[in-house]
């Protein structure tokens, strides 16, 4: 059983369906690795143990009996700990919520549930996930598993480490301003933020807001998309829910890729700063693509208006979300989530309405950008992983950074843009850390993305690399 936290949410799948184990197998052994490894990393948080273990003995009786499994039969998940997930303590990173133990699933826990996901427990976060470091004064900090020493992202950090070290072989997460896309970078795994609407959120209290999305996170893009099929999808309650069925994800990524227009750029055309390192692998990765025959050339889309547009629109929902929290229980909330909050309570009707503008020219530019390419690289995150008693990164490439949302440019300006967009495992610096590659593609061509990031994945196997924690 020592193998099976290493194989792939797939492959465990197939052995499952074919009966050369048993769910119960399957559960036990990611168990035994959550004990063996967690307490080096703090990537789960909260474990039901006897209820998974439960779950997995009915799963395995369903299929004594016959009957037709579903497409994630006997696979244990750890579920980011802010999506609420019923009977099991969620508590959002938050002193708020330290004992709050939801009632109902939300949308995407009830349909992975549905799917055959067998519940082990909760991953963690940063508080009310806000920023991309994942550390809170519930649980602590969440450690990188190639350097503990370092931050493991955010803020699906917990996600991220539990997936790099065999935990689990498929997650969950969400994604504002990078939350799927930092945190994979940083833990040489899979992240993929949809396009929104592709998984649609319920409850959301802003049901017809497209900045923030849940998505999937794995070891592979395979797994990835095989997440996504069970996650995508319209539903009746949410009123932004793209029709396509999530079926179309479980076909087949292969394709040609020979022909395809890329553009690549290590800063985001000039607009951000990236260290040195981090811009040498995206460097690289474009050439990996031009050996697999893709007609690569460095450009990039303008990004005027991105850092305004989002700065505004996110703090308009933290004003919405935690105004009133500042008023009840403003000392038990961290500094940056007072800040975002009251930047949020300042703005105008002016001020929100002249961010949506921007953000709609931004959707534009890379419309008419991505009717000379099919695809752009740049890099997901402008450092890798840094130390992790650090709130933040305070300088980049030599540039200061004032607020804790500044190092995350590369990944929330593409958010502005409404494209969806893959953070791959991609290289490791000298010091042997990871770094991911951000691989952007047309509005809602999710499906194209995913293929071009499984061709970049099997052309370098840099995901196969896997840190010596886990072993």
């Amino acid at each position: 059983m020592t193998d099976i936290p290493f194989r792939t949410a797939r492959e465990l799948r197939a052995a499952l369906g074919a009966r050369e184990l048993s769910a119960r197998e399957v559960v036990q052994a990611h168990l035994d690795q959550i004990e063996r490894v967690n307490p080096d990393v703090n990537a789960v948080v909260t474990l039901v143990a006897e209820r998974a273990l439960a779950e997995a003995a009915a799963a395995d009786e369903r299929a004594a009996r016959g009957a037709e499994l579903p497409p994630l039969h006997g696979i244990p998940v750890a579920h980011k700990d802010t999506h609420e997930t019923a009977g099991i303590r969620t508590t959002f990173g938050s002193p708020l919520h330290a004992d709050h133990v939801p009632d109902r699933d939300e949308l995407v826990i009830e349909r992975m549930r549905a799917a055959g996901v067998i519940s082990i427990g909760k991953t963690n976060v940063p508080e009310f996930a806000a920023g991309s470091h994942t550390f809170n004064p519930v649980f602590g900090a969440t450690c990188n598993p190639y350097d503990l020493s370092r931050s493991a992202g955010g803020s699906s950090g917990g996600a991220a480490a539990a997936l790099a070290t065999g935990m689990h072989p498929l997650a969950d997460g969400s994604d504002l301003g990078g939350s799927l896309r930092n945190p994979a970078s940083f833990c040489n795994v899979v992240g993929f933020r949809p396009s929104i609407g592709r998984v649609p959120s319920w409850p959301a209290p802003l049901g017809w807001s497209g900045l923030a999305t849940a998505g999937p996170m794995a070891r592979t893009v395979a797994d990835a998309a095989l997440l996504l099929s069970v996650l995508a999808g319209p539903d009746p309650r949410s009123p932004i829910a793209l029709d396509e069925p999530g079926a179309t994800f479980a076909r087949p990524l292969d394709r040609d890729v020979r022909g395809l227009r890329i553009a690549w750029s290590p800063d985001l055309g000039g607009s951000v700063p990236v260290e040195p390192e981090v811009a040498d692998v995206v460097e690289a990765s474009a050439k990996v693509f031009g050996d697999l025959g893709c007609v690569v050339e460095r450009d990039c889309p303008h990004f005027a208006g991105a850092d305004e547009a989002f700065r505004i629109l996110r703090a308009w929902q933290f004003a919405v979300k935690y105004g009133r929290l500042l008023e009840t229980d403003r000392d038990r909330l961290k500094d940056t989530i007072v800040w975002n909050t009251e930047e949020g309570l300042r703005l105008s009707a002016t001020d929100v309405g002249r961010a949506e503008v921007l953000r709609t020219e931004l959707f534009h530019r890379f419309r008419e950008f991505f009717t000379r390419y099919d695809f752009l690289l740049l890099p997901v995150s402008q450092v890798p992983p840094f130390d992790a008693e650090l709130e933040y990164p305070v300088r980049v490439a030599g540039q200061d950074m004032e607020t804790y949302l500044d190092w995350m440019r590369s990944a929330y300006f593409v958010t502005v843009s409404g494209s969806p967009a893959l953070s791959v495992p991609a290289g490791f610096t000298p010091g042997g850390l990871p770094v991911g590659l951000q691989i952007v593609g047309p509005h809602r061509a999710d499906f194209a993305v995913l293929q071009l990031g499984h061709a970049f994945e099997q052309a370098t196997g840099v995901a196969e690399r896997w840190p010596a924690v886990a072993r």
